[in-house]
């Protein structure tokens, strides 16, 4: 498709837009593409004291006179070191003539990491000496000048990626850390998956970036905020969880396409997916329902998605929470593998078994079970064991195991109460084949499915360390969950529901999703209540929450709200799953620790009583840190 075509077929479809407006529009998007086209064709080393980059050379610069900045990765016997800049690595020879004996003392004398300008010629290798392994492997260059920018003292780590840190030393040196190649491609694979999501939100789908205030108010329900004193005494500000209502008041405002790369803010605990300060794509459209939200931001991911990670398949695949449940045992299934979770009740209805008679006995009793694929074969007993402990510890719910055996018959503690039709019910029910582990439990629904979901990805876990590769490391499978009973303080009921609102708010269905990536939330959102009075029912009535904490929103929702609703992607751990990394730390330039400490600096820091003073705060400190301080 041209990019005229493309252009009149988008005009087509924008009726929010009057025609002068989108004329307007149109042709911004077409200069802003031919800047990109030119600039795209410029290099990097533009408005610097440099010629290339050190890994863009290659056989085609021949004969060049180059000037390479970077730093000296590693040097051998005074005859050659690498240097590494951001793009990759270049071998240099040290000129070893009595006319550059200068050049050779000063690259000889260099430490390694130390920072060195240098000037020479681009020559091709000896033959046979050339490295396919370097994109540079086929030239060098031969040295005419060097000077040393900045000497390195030793370093508490090599920048080299196959050397192993431990993460705490990673963090405390957090500026070496970041010369790894592995973090220089996160953070620039995160760079270019953001600007491409501000083109398709702005450029393409008019979306207005806004930012909005970090100093706000404590807000209801939700999780523990920051606190920031005030000079004024009792009174405080909260950093914001989520931009939520400032982007309801936008809509309200009437800009009609909200987004925002969003500091967001939760004095909670780390784990390797969360952080107390991490970033959202922030998203919020009026007049829109959830099938738009959706459709958007599939096209959103489709569009930013990087070359190197493949493409990606719209429309995403989507269940509800009850199917989600059902069949994988949590709101956030990896479906990159199967053992799905399944009911096998009726085959044990008529098994006389007194705790599975009991629990079917109950209105939300239930039988189900997951198969472990040759489980007998890479599984051992301590591990069946495992598992079954931690349903037990973690659940209160006892798990039995059963095996098929080459034979065709099941071995198991239950093998006594179940008559060979019995058995083949099950192994039919669940695709048994010989060496498959078979994990049953028996009780409330809820409770049934939450555990085996558990025990799946458990399950999985422990196959893959065995060699039994389950989820394809290169797939992204995604997809869309409704959640009809997701408590929100902002989500609007479904339609069909809103009278049971107020006679049976328990049975109201909301209008709330979540993004799920391989078994993670990367989003979620809802359409909004943009009716006062509904809200203010659902803070005071439903969530027993005090309305005059939200009553700058009460009131706007009554100056003519808009229907509106939106999504916020939490891009730390969307880019963590794209690069996979094992922690969103690894995508994060300056992350904070388990214990929300940023070990680099120090922080939090204490500060003194005369300098808390002028916020009216005295600090209450334990007995034994007191008797500390004072000696």
């Amino acid at each position: 498709m041209s990019f005229r075509h493309g252009l009149r077929l988008l005009y087509c479809q924008l009726p929010l837009f009057s025609r002068e407006l989108t004329r307007t529009w149109c042709r911004y998007v077409s200069s802003s593409l031919a800047l990109r086209s030119e600039t795209r064709a410029s290099d990097f080393s533009s408005f610097v004291a440099r010629t290339n980059t050190c890994g863009e050379l290659r056989s085609a610069h021949v004969g060049q006179e180059v000037a390479l900045c970077g730093w000296i990765q590693y040097q051998r016997q005074g005859l050659f070191l690498v240097l590494r800049d951001f793009q990759g690595l270049i071998q240099i020879i040290i000129p070893q003539d009595e006319a550059h004996s200068h050049v050779k003392k000063v690259l000889y004398d260099a430490p390694v990491e130390s920072v060195v300008r240098v000037t020479g010629t681009v020559i091709s290798r000896p033959s046979g000496q050339e490295n396919p392994r370097m994109p540079t492997g086929d030239i060098e260059v031969k040295v005419k000048t060097a000077e040393v920018l900045n000497s390195c003292k030793k370093l508490p780590f090599e920048i080299k990626d196959f050397i192993k840190k431990s993460e705490a030393l990673r963090m405390q040196y957090r500026y070496l850390d970041l010369r790894s190649f592995q973090m220089q491609h996160n953070l620039r694979l995160r760079s270019q998956m953001v600007m491409r999501m501000r083109e398709y939100l702005c450029n393409l789908h008019g979306f207005v970036d806004v930012e909005t205030p970090t100093l706000f108010k404590r807000t209801p329900g939700g999780a523990k905020e920051f606190v920031v004193p005030s000079r004024e005494p009792g009174r405080f500000y909260c950093l914001p969880q989520s931009p939520q209502q400032f982007k309801q008041l936008l809509m309200i405002g009437g800009l009609d396409r909200y987004f925002q790369v969003a500091r967001c803010y939760r004095d909670e605990g780390s784990k390797p997916d969360r952080q107390p300060e991490f970033t959202q794509i922030d998203i919020e459209m009026s007049f829109v329902d959830q099938a738009g939200i959706q459709r958007l931001i599939e096209g959103l991911l489709q569009y930013s998605w990087p070359n190197e990670r493949g493409t990606i398949t719209t429309p995403f695949p989507s269940m509800s929470y009850a199917e989600a449940l059902a069949e994988y045992g949590t709101d956030k299934p990896d479906t990159r593998f199967d053992m799905k979770i399944t009911d096998v009740s009726d085959v044990f209805r008529s098994v006389e078994i007194r705790f599975v008679q009991n629990a079917l006995l109950k209105s939300q009793g239930t039988v189900k079970a997951i198969c472990i694929p040759q489980g007998a074969r890479y599984l051992q007993n301590k591990d069946l064991e495992s598992l079954k402990e931690s349903a037990k510890s973690q659940f209160n719910q006892e798990v039995l195991h059963l095996i098929l055996k080459p034979d065709g018959t099941l071995k198991s503690l239950l093998s006594k109460f179940l008559r060979e039709e019995h058995q083949l019910e099950i192994i039919r029910a669940l695709k048994v084949q010989a060496d498959d582990v078979v994990l049953l439990a028996a009780g409330e629904h809820k409770k049934v499915c939450s555990v085996l979901g558990k025990l799946r990805l458990e399950s999985a876990n422990l196959l893959e360390s065995r060699g039994l590769v389950l989820r394809d490391p290169t797939a992204f499978h995604f997809l869309q969950v409704e959640l009809e009973s997701a408590p929100h303080p902002f989500t609007a009921p479904h339609p069909s529901d809103t009278s049971l609102l107020y006679s049976d708010p328990g049975k109201v269905r909301s209008q709330h999703y979540d993004l799920v990536l391989n078994g993670n939330e990367i989003g979620g959102g809802s359409i909004r209540i943009h009716n006062a009075e509904q809200q203010r029912f659902v803070l005071e009535a439903v969530l027993k929450e005090d309305p005059e904490l939200l009553s700058h929103l009460l009131e706007a929702l009554e100056c003519g709200a808009p229907p509106h609703g939106g999504i916020a992607l939490g891009l730390d751990r969307l880019i963590c799953l794209v690069v996979g990394a094992p922690s969103i730390r690894d995508v994060i330039a300056f992350p904070k620790s388990f214990k929300g400490h940023d070990l680099m600096s120090n922080t939090p820091d204490y500060i003194t009583p005369e300098e808390l003073e002028p916020y009216h705060i005295q600090v209450a400190w334990p007995a034994a840190e007191a008797k500390a301080n004072k000696n």
